[in-house]
């Protein structure tokens, strides 16, 4: 007994000399190149965002419409190609899927700064976003395979400051790249790159993007590598005869419906995606109506930005709480809880006409939407199959896109339709000549934005209880769960 002691530490300091800084802090080595892979990918988009947009406005003479056609484009493709994109990621193996969108990408980038007319540029963008929505379900469906099933949750918090920490450093990136551009068009013999072409398109942007591309294909090439044999692989399940068109095609429209069917009978999955997409549509309202809720209700336009502020600060504490407390939670129960409350935060914050108060609900949202995030991705990932999986998370990012783009267009025509119309059906008139109503000598305005973002968070409520009811739980009952953990957290 004496001598087996010290044979069973000895296995315990070998096993911890093994496990590095990269396997505690990231939860595999693997991953800690994915995650690099991540941030540098990342990078490239927020720059290629900023670098298309300043391209669409320089080739039209309607910048604002060329501008929104090229974000369409980057948008529309994933509602009828997303799919098939599932069936791709569930049957071949993803590290190589990961590097030919990476590849294809990179080849579109170097071909933007010769691109001088609109409809080549929503060429472009559309073949930007077919190749992104093969990358990005074939890298969720691979996290997995790469990080064991209780460090899920850090793996995906990590994922969210790669995808979002990353846009600061990509606006810093675009000054630089712009200065650097501007020094480069002066050189002669770089001419045939393009540095020099007028207005406020970089083409040494689109280089550099070109450049986080292809170093993530060789990242995903070199540095990652899966355990045994990816089941995603699944050539061999395909029969001789179906490998005719017409088969395959079949084929791929029996593995759509199948993924389709999981979704909605999966109460896990179902959940998640009805509480994201709810969440979404209802809180990215507050994007392109929060420049007018800051000029109409709290009477100062500059105020926009420090509500992002505090959106952004909620999301970070939110996501590093969460992360401290992954082991600890049913994840099931607080994904519905912090659903109800992100909910329950921006009814407040809207209702508020004060700024710091309104602040106060739309940090309150941002905490809550932290939690949603991270929790939907590690639920996502924890109830589907691994030959499932590439389908699952094409649906969902097709809902996301869809939702993102729902709220864009469903907030802003919300408000302008009611506004006239609490004009002529409320006799009052508040500051800045809002619709408003007067009680007690009070003056609350309600003008068609506030409505417009009240239908946010009651959205977002509705959806709570919906996934709670989806995943047999309480909304009561929940709530009580959870204080009295604390209670008892607290207690001992």
């Amino acid at each position: 007994m004496a001598s087996s002691e010290p044979d069973a530490s000895s296995a315990a300091s070998a096993v911890e000399v093994k496990q590095g800084w990269r396997e505690r802090l990231f939860a595999s080595r693997e991953y800690f190149w994915l995650w690099i892979a991540q941030v540098i990918s990342a990078s490239g988009d927020w720059v290629s965002l900023f670098a298309i947009t300043a391209l669409a406005a320089d080739i039209s003479g309607q910048p604002e419409a060329a501008t929104a056609l090229v974000l369409t484009a980057r948008v529309a493709p994933s509602f009828l190609i997303g799919p098939f994109m599932g069936v791709l990621v569930d049957r071949f193996d993803r590290k190589i899927l990961m590097r030919i969108a990476d590849i294809s990408r990179a080849l579109v980038f170097i071909t933007l700064p010769f691109v001088h007319s609109l409809w080549g540029l929503i060429l472009a963008s559309l073949l930007l976003e077919i190749f992104t929505l093969l990358w990005s379900p074939a890298k969720e469906a691979l996290v997995p395979r790469l990080v064991p099933r209780d460090r899920l949750t850090t793996a995906n918090s990590l994922g969210v400051l790669a995808a979002y920490g990353t846009m600061p450093l990509a606006g810093v990136l675009q000054f630089l790249l712009k200065e650097l551009n501007d020094r480069l068009k002066d050189v002669s013999w770089l001419q045939p790159l393009q540095f020099g072409r007028s207005g406020n398109a970089q083409a040494l942007a689109f280089y550099f993007d070109a450049t986080t591309f292809l170093t993530v294909a060789f990242i995903v090439w070199f540095f990652i590598k899966t355990p045994g044999r990816d089941p995603s692989e699944r050539q061999e399940r395909a029969p001789a005869g179906q490998r005719r068109a017409s088969a395959a095609l079949r084929s791929a429209l029996n593995e759509m419906r199948e993924g389709w069917r999981f979704i909605f009978i999966n109460p896990v999955v179902r959940a998640v995606n009805l509480g994201l997409a709810a969440g979404l549509l209802g809180g990215a309202m507050l994007v392109p109506l929060g420049p007018t809720f800051s000029k109409l209700v709290i009477g100062n336009s500059n105020a926009f930005s420090l509500y992002i502020t505090a959106l952004g600060f909620g999301v970070a504490i939110g996501v590093a709480i969460l992360t401290a407390v992954q082991n600890r939670i049913p994840k099931e129960r607080v994904f519905v809880a912090a659903l109800f409350f992100a909910g329950c935060c921006i009814l407040f914050g809207i209702s508020m006409s004060t700024f710091w108060l309104s602040a106060i609900g739309v940090f309150g949202l941002g905490l809550g939407a932290g939690a949603v995030y991270i929790l939907g991705y590690t639920l996502l990932q924890e109830n589907t199959e691994d030959d499932l999986r590439g389908r699952t998370f094409t649906t969902f990012l097709t809902v996301v896109r869809m939702c993102v783009l729902g709220a864009m267009v469903l907030g802003p025509a919300i408000s302008a339709g009611l506004d006239p119309l609490m004009k002529r059906w409320v006799g009052g008139r508040g500051a800045r000549d809002m619709p408003a109503i007067n009680a007690f000598g009070v003056t609350y305005g309600i003008p068609g934005v506030r409505i417009a973002l009240w239908f946010g968070g009651v959205l977002i409520v509705i959806a709570s209880v919906i996934a709670a009811r989806s995943l047999k739980l309480r909304v009561r009952e929940n709530l009580r769960t959870l204080s009295d953990g604390v209670r008892q957290r607290k207690a001992t």
